[in-house]
């Protein structure tokens, strides 16, 4: 048995030897000691040998298999630093040669439209407004004079928490909390994100939003289509002309859809337009007195007007941008056009 167990030994150590993957050591591991290994079976025959040559044999076998998982344990190690050495030459930086080049970021559109735009109106004498994109159904329905029954409340179109929260449908509510926070003269714009239950080419669930809101003495619609005018033409040109069509909205009367030159064709007609010749920018009007009466304001004595426009359509008509997904799809291909 003696003979046997020497035979083991040098087996496992010649083969152990020739490994080079810890899979194929972990197998070796399995064959030299594990349950059905050739020792484990020499331990079980131990029974068989004389009790003056059991303590001898026994004691043997025990060094046996410490040798033999000492060896796995050397080449374990073995493998590991060959492995390791290996990693390093294969990622050595040779730090003579030149570095990579650092390229500059850039401006998501989005974010260049929403500045341009902010500064705009900044010039124009508005102050910023901001509040939640999670309201109430009062601030983004009820105040603004929308029926019960209205569509945009349906769950088909509007993003509810629950009960009577919801994520707004447009920035209006803003106008509303100014309005109940400070009293006339009022000149706002209220930039930010909206969601709605809607997504095509033309329309996103997350969209970005910009409302105007002025209230003061005096004030008609012609002060409404002077700034309107003007920020098409800081905004698209001076050879963009705009106009103004009726139109209805629960909190705005009357109500009216601002429409600017098709920035494709100037205004000749183009599949863009459809042939019209117009590109639809946003909707206005001047504040309906209910909304002015239920917050307080004095409608007698003080007018104002409101629009609003999305800051994604904008993008989409400055750029000429063919689908608004585009936007949100952040292809690097895309985005490095804006830097």
């Amino acid at each position: 048995m003696k003979n046997e167990i020497k035979k083991v030994i040098e087996s496992a150590e010649q083969t152990i030897k020739s490994v080079d993957s810890i899979h194929a050591l972990m197998q070796l591991k399995s064959k030299f000691i594990g349950k059905k290994s050739e020792l484990t079976s020499l331990m079980k025959q131990l029974g068989s040998v004389s009790k003056e040559e059991r303590p001898e044999i026994g004691k043997i076998l025990n060094s046996a298999k410490q040798k033999i998982q000492q060896f796995l344990q050397t080449q374990e190690q073995n493998i590991k630093n060959a492995a390791y050495n290996h990693s390093l030459q294969k990622d050595m930086i040779d730090i003579t040669m030149p570095g990579r080049k650092l390229t500059k970021g850039g401006l998501h559109p989005i974010t260049k439209i929403f500045r341009e735009i902010e500064d705009n109106f900044i010039s124009m004498g508005f102050d910023i407004a901001e509040a939640f994109d999670v309201e109430d159904e009062y601030h983004n329905f009820d105040a603004l004079n929308t029926p019960a029954d209205h569509p945009a409340r349906d769950l088909s179109d509007t993003f509810y928490v629950k009960d009577d929260i919801l994520l707004r449908t447009h920035t209006s509510p803003v106008q509303i909390r100014v309005m109940e926070k400070y009293k006339p003269p009022i000149k706002i714009i209220a930039p930010g994100r909206c969601y709605r239950n809607d997504n095509d080419a033309s329309h996103s669930p997350a969209f970005h939003q910009v409302e105007a809101l002025v209230v003061g003495e005096g004030i008609n619609f012609a002060d409404l289509r002077d700034v309107l005018n003007i920020f098409v033409k800081k905004m698209f040109g001076d050879d963009i002309s705009s106009r103004i069509r009726p139109h209805f909205f629960p909190f705005t009367e009357p109500s009216a859809e601002i429409d600017i030159a098709c920035v494709n064709c100037g205004g000749k007609g183009c599949n863009i337009c459809k042939n019209s010749g117009w590109l639809e920018l946003g909707g206005a009007g001047m504040v309906d007195p209910n909304v002015f009466d239920a917050l307080g304001i004095d409608s007698e004595k003080y007018t104002g007007y409101a629009f609003g426009m999305g800051i994604d359509r904008v993008a989409v008509l400055k750029y000429n941008i063919p689908d608004m997904r585009m936007l949100f799809e952040n292809d690097i291909r895309f985005l490095k056009q804006f830097s």
